[in-house]
């Protein structure tokens, strides 16, 4: 998202920030260009060079107060000096009221001004929730998202490979769909991605020779979750008998959604496997890496050093001549 009204942000989340607006309407209209946040106590003070005007700006009982001590003549120079800059809005917190020649000033330069009862830590947290979700890198992928004993599964392949139909057999033995089709997927942090269902479809589902199916109400509650950070991406992919497929596990394989590098294992579907159980052991055995467990590379661990105790003994054995 490349930029929001400061309208938006005031409809929405009024009463999140305890925002109450000062003077008039007209500045909703500006937009709110990124996710950062300023104090604007430096800019307040006459150096302007390097202010963050684009940033959304947030005043406290400092800055307010040093307002207050200058005489009406110097405060008006500094406000005046300031309000040049094209910014987007002002919160102030603690239920401060601004100096009277403040609002004059941003009404004249319809630059919208909040009053918040937060204080300035609080309303900055609450604010920064705010705008770092609306601001996050979000893609929309073609797939199914399932919470499979904790562990977000996102499950790509081509239409009609039974992404579904998985899903659906996984709810069955008490897991949790989060999104099927259409998964909305936001990047939380750098190394952190969540995906959601759309509004639209909500926990409908599509199973083809059925057809549309609302799962929150053929399971209840328990068999849907609104959101789920994604850990492991599993692509069903046809059988084929001219292709090598993993046999071992012990090169772990990654690709990369939003920037994130997340595990992605490659299941071959052919008729009589159980993808359900399958997915139940991708689940478990990522948690196993998780707590730094790979039972693949002990596995092969182990198998060396048999084999090299095995190649000592049979050395010895070849030389003994009794």
């Amino acid at each position: 998202m490349e930029n929001i009204e400061v309208e938006k942000l005031y409809k929405e989340r009024k009463d999140f920030l305890e925002l109450n607006l000062l003077n008039s309407e007209e500045g909703l209209k500006k937009k709110i260009l990124n996710n950062e946040i300023h104090r604007p106590g430096l800019a307040l003070s006459g150096y302007t060079d390097r202010f963050a005007h684009e940033r959304t700006q947030v005043m406290g009982e400092t800055e307010i107060t040093f307002l207050q001590s200058l005489d009406q003549t110097k405060r008006k120079d500094l406000l005046e000096k300031v309000f040049r800059f094209d910014i987007p809005c002002i919160i102030i917190s603690k239920n401060i009221y601004p100096p009277s020649d403040l609002l004059e000033i941003a009404d004249r330069t319809k630059t919208p001004v909040f009053q918040s009862r937060l204080s300035t830590t609080e309303l900055t947290n609450r604010l920064s929730l705010y705008l770092d979700n609306i601001f996050a890198p979000n893609t929309t992928m073609h797939g199914t998202l399932v919470d499979v004993y904790g562990v977000g599964l996102f499950y790509t392949g081509k239409s009609g490979i039974g992404k579904s139909e998985c899903a659906l057999d996984l709810v069955e033995r008490g897991h949790r769909l989060v999104a099927d089709d259409v998964v909305q997927i936001i990047r939380k942090t750098p190394e952190v991605i969540v995906g959601t269902g759309s509004e639209l479809l909500g926990h409908h589902m599509e199973i083809r020779g059925v057809g549309i199916i609302d799962l929150e109400r053929l399971f209840g509650i328990r068999a849907v979750r609104i959101q789920k950070r994604i850990e492991v991406e599993v692509r069903l992919v046809l059988w084929r008998d001219d292709l090598e497929y993993e046999r071992l596990g012990i090169e772990n394989k990654f690709t990369r959604i939003l920037g994130v590098e997340i595990p992605v294992v490659t299941i071959p579907i052919s008729p009589g496997k159980n993808i359900t159980v399958i997915s139940e052991v991708i689940a478990m055995n990522h948690m196993l890496k998780i707590y730094g467990q790979d039972p693949a590379k002990e596995f092969s661990k182990k198998l060396s050093e048999e084999i090299s105790r095995k190649k000592l003994v049979s050395d010895y054995l070849e030389s003994d001549m009794e």
